[in-house]
């Protein structure tokens, strides 16, 4: 432990990427108590009012201050994207060890599944899953984590083939533990810091994703602060009130960038080919 919180310590994208991860996290916990204004608190008299005093980030089409409804955005981006990679990396996990470890029939099954959800293109794939489902948060998170598992899945598949033939998993098959022991005692431990990696370079996919279906109207609803939902109003003024979307979109930059640099320096941490 001391030894990877130094490693951690030194490495620059790691420290730089956990900063920008703890602001919006502790901006998500305290969203209401830092918030000015309610997400939802109309002002008609204070319609599309630029950044400024008494409304930092300005006012959108209704009079809501933006700031408050970034705040509590960030609120859904990060339960939203924990929700999605949860369940991608659940189903991952589970398919990626079964697929490794018995090989044979259930591994081409696995490998064709996992090859038919990766050549349709993602976002017609969660399109398509949303439609049928019908517009909903709900389901916005199930068709991402959907269209999300097949490269978790492939590479515990991966690491699970050079594992289960090693003297220690050998010994407990003789001994008499069943495979599902095995998979979860042996092996999984042993893939734990790449799905570690893989689930916080997963993170700012799935909220980027959920914000994009949520902006075509699938997924959050007005008058939800979801940052996609904002970004959506606010291009019907994004000629007289261009703040309505920026601000937005700066959020997601700052936020997708926080999780690829701590995945980043958390790929480098543990993995020790990286290291040499």
């Amino acid at each position: 432990m001391t030894s990877f919180v130094k490693m951690a310590s030194q490495n620059k994208m790691f420290v730089v990427g956990s900063c920008i991860f703890l602001t919006v996290v502790v901006t998500a916990v305290f969203a209401s108590k830092i918030a000015p204004y309610p997400y939802d608190q109309i002002n008609v008299l204070n319609t599309l009012k630029p950044p400024g005093e008494g409304h930092l980030l300005g006012t959108d089409q209704y009079g809501r201050d933006i700031y408050s409804r970034l705040l509590y955005g960030s609120q859904i981006a990060i339960r939203i994207g924990i929700m999605v990679v949860v369940i991608e990396v659940t189903l991952g996990v589970a398919l990626g060890l079964m697929a490794g470890y018995y090989g044979g029939r259930v591994d081409t099954f696995l490998s064709f599944m996992t090859d038919v959800t990766w050549a349709l293109p993602p976002i017609v794939l969660s399109l398509a899953i949303v439609t049928a489902l019908g517009p909903s948060l709900n389901n916005v998170v199930i068709s991402t984590a959907i269209i999300s598992w097949p490269g978790i899945a492939r590479m515990v598949r991966a690491k699970t083939q050079s594992i289960k033939n090693m003297s220690y998993v050998e010994a407990a098959r003789a001994l008499g533990e069943s495979d599902v022991s095995i998979m979860f005692r042996y092996i999984l431990p042993n893939t734990l810091g790449i799905v570690i990696v893989l689930t916080t370079l997963s993170l700012p996919g799935a909220i980027l994703s959920t914000t994009g279906l949520s902006f075509l109207g699938l997924g959050s609803q007005p008058p939800d602060p979801d940052w996609g939902v904002i970004l959506s109003e606010g291009m019907n003024y994004i000629g007289v009130a261009p703040w309505i979307s920026i601000f937005p979109g700066i959020a997601l930059i700052w936020t997708a960038m926080g999780f690829n640099l701590m995945g980043e320096g958390l790929r480098d941490i543990l993995d020790p080919r990286l290291r040499t």
